[in-house]
């Protein structure tokens, strides 16, 4: 794993904070990850000025919508800077497929396009009693993954414990992005299914998301290039 697999979360709204970030990571090879809190409030502003400072920017807005919305929204979206964009994979395979088919339209083959599977704020027992699925969660991963290949996306965000079951079942080229990545000793916060940056890496992510053990730190440089030391 290097630093070029690592995308910081900017989910933080304050211009400054996002220029003191960008700055102090200026020149490292990771990526930058534009959530919904940051583009909302600032827009394709946030995007153009990541790519200008040279990063590769995933522009996670989880788009989940009719599949006619999801194609032009993704058509648009498209024209922006970009490495990377995902959607929902619960908003079905014609959901998937209609997004895939913006992509292809666009022209922007350099483009990773995944799809989130389920959140890594919810457990086994919230999907299970709130949400209604009765499936176990790693099926209902696997499920939504496998949708996902079949629409002829590229990968999906998945926690860090299903990696290896989705390269198991899916194979080693299809992409798994995670969040819930956490250094030995960090707060966990809101996330339930997590792991630290060497687990995550042993179980098979591609891409380690990774928020405020970077972004909350004093130096946020040197937490990134220290962040595979604490195993």
């Amino acid at each position: 794993m290097s630093i070029g697999q690592v995308i910081v979360a900017l989910d933080k709204t304050p211009w400054e904070e996002i220029e003191r970030l960008a700055q102090a990571l200026k020149g490292r090879p990771c990526w930058m990850k534009v959530g919904m809190e940051l583009y909302y409030a600032h827009g394709p502003k946030a995007v153009d000025y990541l790519a200008q400072q040279g990063f590769s920017v995933f522009l996670d807005l989880k788009l989940h919508d009719i599949p006619t919305t999801v194609h032009n929204s993704m058509l648009n979206l498209l024209k922006l800077p970009i490495g990377m964009i995902n959607v929902h994979a619960a908003g079905g395979p014609e959901m998937l497929e209609a997004a895939f088919s913006a992509l292809e339209k666009s022209g922007r083959h350099d483009v990773k396009l995944i799809a989130v599977t389920m959140l890594t704020s919810t457990t086994e027992e919230m999907m299970q009693n709130s949400l209604g699925i009765a499936r176990s969660l790693p099926d209902t991963v696997l499920s939504y993954a496998t949708m996902t290949k079949d629409a002829g996306l590229h990968g999906v965000v998945c926690s860090p414990l299903e990696s290896s079951l989705l390269k198991q079942h899916l194979g080693k080229a299809f992409l798994c992005v995670t969040p819930g990545i956490r250094p030995a000793g960090v707060d966990a916060n809101d996330q339930k299914r997590l792991t630290t940056p060497d687990q995550a890496i042993k179980h098979g992510s591609d891409y380690l998301v990774v928020g405020r053990a970077i972004t909350a730190s004093a130096d946020p440089r040197l937490a990134l290039d220290s962040l595979f030391e604490g195993k």
